[in-house]
């Protein structure tokens, strides 16, 4: 007869190697019109938790390895929420993500009622902190300073007086759509038209042929590219005149590409969560030549963020000796953490505190820093 010791052995060290490992999933689109900025942010999360793991993380002073699980949402809240709940169950430690608001929003009951925490690199709703869920948080500033942020400065600095609007009835696109209208009319802008489209259409013509007439200065796009740049392309042909102006969704490296390889004469301005200048810079430089080192890709928008929201999570659960939801989340929630977007600290909702805050424009068809903002 075979002796039991291996069997007896296998089973005695089994519940100590689950023990050494801490689940941390991730979810984004990567799949879908999105899904450039779905993949980008999942190699961020990646590369972090190489890092972390190579580095040789530890708790309560022993080793422990740090597994990434990953999840495509699509873009979707329906695929969302059953991802998020296929995370839940396979009891991940913590989550990042996810990307788009609209999905956000609905997935973060799911991670706040199984108790786990879950930070978002990208979600900027307003609505995504303010349900009263103590698991989340997220790494970049909310609609509300990124819309009325944008909004004064294309009044007061752009000189912009008459500008029309269209989101694209998204949580993440008329949310930003909303604050920006508030920013731009407290500072003395006439918002000549409010428009929206779906975050799915290709056929802008009837709404900016309505606007055409208005002359605008601008337009205002409350949405994410793989519709602000064919949306672009047709502003073109129809002849506007019209600057354009965004926020992140629309400020990806992509956008020359999307709109058909030519931006207008008007020029662009988008908004984006994050930003660094003076002694930050270098620690983003040397985030984008590991990325491209490790990938072959350059960096789309979120990535950092992702990175930072991934190092922010995992020194949670460091400076609580615990990966247990319960025992880190008192850390997160009064984290102060210097990452590579800059310091990481969460005010009583989750919302980062003081985010900066990055104005870009494009030439040549690449995507150009205007200014940093706080």
């Amino acid at each position: 007869m075979k002796s039991l010791l291996p069997l007896l052995l296998l089973g005695a060290l089994t519940p100590a190697l689950a023990d050494d490992v801490v689940k941390i999933g991730h979810v984004a689109p990567t799949s879908g019109p999105s899904s450039h900025f779905g993949k980008d942010n999942e190699n961020a999360a990646r590369m972090a938790v190489e890092e972390l793991n190579a580095k040789g993380f530890t708790l309560g002073g022993k080793k422990v390895k740090l597994v990434l699980l990953t999840e495509d949402d699509g873009g979707d809240p329906k695929q969302g929420t059953a991802v998020a709940q296929k995370l839940v169950d396979a009891k991940v430690n913590g989550v990042i993500g996810h990307l788009n608001s609209g999905v956000t929003i609905p997935a973060s009951k799911i991670y706040h009622d199984a108790g786990i925490p879950q930070i978002s690199g990208s979600s900027s709703a307003a609505q995504y902190t303010r349900q009263g869920f103590k698991t989340a948080f997220r790494v970049i500033a909310n609609d509300a300073r990124l819309g009325g942020t944008l909004g004064k400065y294309a009044a007061t600095t752009a000189g912009y007086k008459r500008i029309a609007v269209i989101d694209d009835r998204t949580a993440y696109g008329q949310g930003l759509a909303d604050e920006f209208v508030k920013g731009a009319k407290a500072n003395g802008v006439e918002i000549v038209a409010r428009e929206f489209t779906s975050d799915k259409a290709s056929d802008f013509t009837a709404i900016l042929t309505k606007i055409r007439s208005k002359k605008p200065d601008a337009i205002f796009f409350g949405g994410m590219d793989a519709v602000g740049g064919p949306m672009l392309k047709q502003v073109q042909s129809l002849g506007l005149q019209s600057a354009f102006l965004g926020g992140d969704g629309l400020c990806s490296e992509n956008l020359a590409q999307l709109a058909g390889g030519k931006l207008p004469a008007a020029g662009v301005l988008c908004i984006e969560a994050g930003g660094v200048k003076g002694e930050q810079e270098p620690k983003i430089a040397a985030y984008r030549a590991r990325y491209v080192a490790r990938y072959k890709i350059p960096v789309q928008v979120y990535g950092p963020q992702i990175y930072d929201a991934v190092m922010v999570m995992a020194a949670a659960m460091q400076k609580a000796q615990s990966a247990d939801p319960a025992k880190y989340l008192p850390a997160l929630a009064s984290i102060q953490y210097e990452g590579i977007t800059g310091r990481i600290a969460f005010d009583a909702n989750g919302d980062l505190k003081d985010g900066a805050m990055t104005l870009f424009t494009y030439k040549d068809g690449k995507k150009t820093r205007v200014d940093v903002l706080r």
